[in-house]
């Protein structure tokens, strides 16, 4: 028996719809969407969208279209005839459509469009008497043979823009509305020549030959450049694939009564609760996105607020910008969250044509989920899931100090929030260049276009001087939490010789600028940040995370400065404090030197006592910021080379402290040096044979603690960590050497200090032989950073040289000193399981650059670890992700 097509085409229109929102896999995004819109009764041109499905059949099938797709299409094109009056092909009545992509992931501009599809040389008749204005029907002629042509027959888009502009200025026209039907009869055959030149073919006239070219297209521009440079940016995968849909064509440049748009249901800057967007009279749709020409505001309040003069939608169709705002509420309420909406008004009809969930600034995003939160459209649980916690950094970044000196060259709008400065470059590529060379870049283009988009990512902020607030580059900077000013026609932007100018300062590549994405101003040169104000809307969700979550979250702080900001932003306590990190100060680097370099234990004594009244300072300082939370302090581990003399003049230095000649320093200095440092004689292997090192930390951490806590009664508890520890006879003797230690303060001391004694996990061995090890350890805590290197055998320090090419080439997903590896993950789940045998209550942790990558947190949420610790400024988004993390496991947060 036959196996059967599965179904591939799913219609919409006059009320009824195939799919659903539920069916976004299938449909993708925007089909999904539209069916919905469909179904709830919303005026929705109809059409059809065939699912991905179809996508991977036609690369499977060496980018041919499957032969059984044929009569599904056909009896759609029916269907959607029957709901809209018009027939496909029909020259007196010809039913034009456009064919567009839809990724279950929205990937704005990134893959091809067609509009007007459906035009030949009869049925541009049919179309002109149908509207009786022949102009439209031949202007619409044109538009589609420039899109038909670049998309499908791969004819370059700018030399139609050559032909038209040329033909203006024989005529002496200034913009597009000047022709008239004559002239656009004159264009269309020109542009018919152009790809009859360029290709050796006429222009196709069929117009099922049009139809197959286009969703054929469309499914091959999955597959293209800047399509997948997106999905890499966006952890999009490949396999995905996308949709293609086929919808009847409404038009808003059929005169002044018509116009086309995009309204975000709240402001996707600020959060407020407002409609936000712009809208063109007498435009098609794509011309608001490409920002070609300057949009006009949608309400009152924004006409009055922009002061340049221009008819809102809501002054110059006010029937049809009532029915616009009535289902906007209508969608919000519906999906729940911020809607972007695109709309065209025919005649003074109003159509929607694609609603998706908005995309947001960080800020207004927090805003938006409390807020929803608070109207009762969603609960406090769904508020915390709706936010990226990678995001939350864009909110902890510096602004521009509003007391510094500014020299504004220009004003722009203010399209996505946040400040920077950097040096100005006008090229894609260049601003991924100059990043990769430790640049900080500010992008400056007269518009974006998607194949800007992987410099986009790599520059510190974006400036245009076209576009609106709903352009490419808005939308995709917003997207991106990167800073960006667009429509600064004040300023002008030579790119053949990489200046801009504006009010009489010309700024050449290379040069400083910062651009505030908050004011829309554009800067000369560098302007003085200061540190942002958290707003209430983000105190409230992080209360609401902070009632969800199962782990606790800790810092890794050295200094008092780490550990204020750590407090600030909610941490429990101090996971990591690198105790090696506080001898690189000038007043401390000369006595570690004479300990490490000295031949005796006398001499090394003698070297660390006086280190120990500073180390003490320092944990006392830790302590009191900490008010009684956990502190975590790792015993020294780095290699002995990392603090050795290199340079003359320092070995002078040393020699001289010591009183040793510098020869016979040089000598010491020859011993101690290693091949492998990183896996030499550091952690543990150091600390066995240098005990002297963990008598006097253990003393300055026990003395700190008996002074700190006669201020805090006692509450402070100090866990001290011993790193690098690969068997549990090391983690003894050390933990011998403390206890000893300990005892001897508590007697000169008269009174005792609770503390603990761990291990630092850090080699493949130390997860396999966990159970030994916790019969000493009381706690452990994982130090990822080490665990990746050693697992891989890899160096991260050199690591960076080929990352990038192993994942080019699909050998790794992604870096894995910045996500967890599996590999990694599933030696750390060893030491969990066989920890916790020995030792139920064992406390687990996390201390690696990994203990703040929302992923990676969402993993040590299922094999259960009692906290994760990052660094202050990833605190907060910690928090966040671990809440996010225990709703989704619910099960670990219960046993």
């Amino acid at each position: 028996m036959a196996e059967q097509t599965p179904k591939w085409v799913y219609s919409f229109g006059g009320g009824h719809a195939d799919g659903s929102a539920a069916d976004k896999d299938r449909l993708g995004g925007k089909g999904a969407h539209l069916a919905e819109m469909s179904r709830i009764g919303l005026p929705v041109p109809p059409g059809f969208t065939i699912a991905t499905d179809v996508c991977a059949a036609y690369y499977e099938n060496g980018r041919k279209l499957p032969d059984a797709l044929r009569p599904m299409v056909d009896e759609a094109l029916v269907q959607m005839a029957s709901f809209s009056g018009a027939q496909f092909g029909d020259v007196e009545h010809p039913l034009l459509v456009s064919v567009r992509s839809g990724a279950r992931a929205s990937m704005p501009g990134m893959m091809d469009t067609v509009l007007n599809l459906g035009l030949n040389d009869q049925t541009v008749e049919g179309l002109a008497r149908r509207t009786d204005d022949r102009r439209f029907a031949y202007d619409t002629y044109r538009r589609f043979i420039q899109m038909y042509a670049d998309v499908v027959l791969g004819v370059d888009h700018g030399l139609f823009e050559d032909i038209l502009e040329n033909y203006k200025a024989l005529k002496g026209y200034e913009l597009d509305p000047e022709l008239q039907a004559d002239d656009w009869i004159e264009i269309v055959a020109r542009f018919k020549s152009l790809v009859e030149k360029e290709l050796g073919l006429r222009f196709p006239q069929s117009l099922g030959d049009q139809l197959w070219g286009a969703i054929a297209a469309v499914f091959g521009s999955w597959q293209n450049a800047r399509a997948i440079a997106y999905r890499r940016l966006h952890d999009i995968p490949d396999d995905w694939g996308t949709a293609v849909t086929v919808q009847t064509m409404v038009f808003g440049n059929k005169g002044d009564n018509s116009a086309t748009g995009v309204v975000f249901t709240r402001n996707p800057s600020t959060g407020e609760n407002e409609l936000f967007g712009e809208f063109l009279l007498n435009a098609q749709g794509e011309d608001v996105v490409a920002g070609l020409r300057t949009p006009q505001p949608l309400t009152k309040q924004a006409s009055a607020a922009n002061g340049n003069g221009k008819l809102s939608l809501e002054e110059a169709m006010p029937e049809a910008f009532a029915t616009l705002k009535q289902n906007c509420a209508a969608l919000e309420r519906h999906f729940r969250d911020l809607q972007d909406i695109e709309f065209t008004i025919e005649a003074g009809e109003l159509f929607m044509l694609q609603t998706r969930t908005g995309k947001r600034s960080t800020q207004a995003a927090l805003k938006i989920a409390v807020d929803m939160a608070g109207e009762g459209i969603i609960t406090q649980e769904e508020a915390v899931m709706r936010i990226d916690p990678a995001q939350l950094d864009q909110l902890l970044h510096p602004t521009l100090d509003p007391n510094a000196d500014m020299t504004v060259l220009a004003k722009g709008l203010p399209a996505s929030p946040g400040a920077a400065s950097g040096e100005i470059v006008f090229d894609a590529d260049e601003a991924v260049h100059m990043k990769s060379q430790g640049h900080t870049v500010i992008l400056a283009r007269i518009e974006t276009s998607p194949e800007d988009v992987q410099g986009m990512h790599a520059a510190a902020g974006i400036l245009t001087t076209r576009g609106g607030m709903t352009s490419h580059a808005a939308v995709v900077a917003r997207g991106m939490g990167r800073p960006c000013v667009a429509g600064v026609a004040a300023a002008h932007i030579d790119l053949e010789r990489e200046t801009l100018e504006a009010a009489g300062v010309v700024l050449r590549k290379g040069d400083i600028v910062t651009i505030d994405g908050s004011s829309g101003k554009i800067i000369k040169g560098r302007v003085s940040m200061r540190q942002p104000d958290l707003s209430p809307d983000f105190a409230t969700l992080m209360e609401w995370a902070d009632g969800l979550r199962r782990m606790d979250v800790r810092a890794n702080a050295d200094t008092p400065a780490d550990a204020r900001h750590a407090r600030d932003f909610g941490a429990e306590g101090i996971g990591l404090c690198r105790t090696e990190h506080m001898f690189f100060q000038a007043n401390r680097i000369v006595a570690m030197r004479e300990m490490i370099l000295a031949e005796t234990k006398e001499a090394r004594r003698a070297a660390l006592a006086e280190l120990l009244p500073e180390q003490r300072q320092d944990f006392i300082e830790l302590f009191e910021i900490m008010k009684g939370l956990p502190v975590t302090i790792r015993l020294f581990d780095p290699p002995l080379h990392e603090f050795l003399p290199h340079e003359d003049d320092a070995i002078a230095d040393v020699a001289e402290a010591m009183g040793v000649s510098i020869e016979r320093l040089k000598r010491r200095v020859a011993v101690l040096s290693e091949f492998n440092p990183m896996l030499g004689q550091r952690g543990a292997r150091l600390l066995v044979s240098y005990p002297e090192i963990v008598d006097m930390q253990a003393r300055a951490i026990i003395e700190a603690a008996i002074e700190t806590g006669k201020e805090l009664h006692d509450r402070v508890r100090p866990e001290i960590m011993v790193p690098l520890v690969a068997t549990k006879r090391e983690l003894d003797i050390i933990k011998d050497r403390i206890a000893e230690t300990a005892r001897a303060v508590e007697k000169e001391r008269e009174t005792t200090v609770a503390f603990q004694v761990g291990s630092m996990v850090e080699l493949p061995r130390a997860c396999l032989v966990a159970g030994e090890i916790a019969e000493s350890a009381e706690f452990f805590s994982f130090g990822t950073n080490d665990l990746t290197q050693t697992t891989f055998g890899l160096s991260r320090d050199d690591a960076g040289r080929f990352l990038g090419e192993y994942a080019d080439k699909g050998i790794i997903n992604h870096d894995p000193f910045m996500t967890l590896d599996a590999a990694v993950g599933e030696l750390m789940q060893i030491g969990v399981e066989r920890g916790r045998a020995v030792r139920p209550d064992l406390k687990i942790g996390i201390c690696g650059e990994h203990g703040g990558d929302p992923e990676t947190i969402g993993f040590c949420e299922k094999i259960g670890l009692s906290y994760v610790s990052c660094s202050p400024y990833r605190v907060p988004v910690a928090r966040l992700a671990a809440a996010q993390a225990a709703v989704k496991n619910p099960a670990v947060t219960d046993r």
